[in-house]
């Protein structure tokens, strides 16, 4: 359950990173936002590590969601760094495939597939 909620908000704050790149690219106060979007895709792709982690622990179940929250968190890291470098033509592929990926495992969870890495 905690694992849904935490993939949802993964979800929604990737989401929101285009709309704050829009801003970025038509407001002053645009970069503030879209950092500020970074910063909380970070955090939540830690939470949703540390919460495979633990769910995964105590149940002894597979290890596949763990392999696939440190993916996400590495693609994260990626796409923080290119953003940082100004590496648009990496950056925007990226940030596409990262809400992909997170749409993706966020209906298998829901549905209760299992999920690939």
């Amino acid at each position: 359950m905690f694992l849904r909620v935490v993939i949802a908000l993964q979800t929604l704050v990737v989401f929101t990173a285009p709309i704050t790149a829009g801003l970025l690219l038509s407001s002053p106060g645009g970069r503030a936002l879209h950092s500020a979007s970074a910063y909380s895709v970070f955090t939540v792709a830690v939470v949703h590590l540390a919460t495979a982690i633990l769910l995964w622990r105590p149940g002894g179940g597979s290890p596949r969601p763990i392999l696939y929250a440190a993916a996400f968190l590495g693609l994260t890291l990626a796409q923080v760094a290119l953003g940082i470098a100004g590496m648009t033509t990496l950056h925007l592929p990226l940030g596409v495939l990262l809400f992909g990926m997170s749409v993706l495992h966020l209906s298998r969870v829901l549905t209760g597939q299992r999920t690939l890495v």
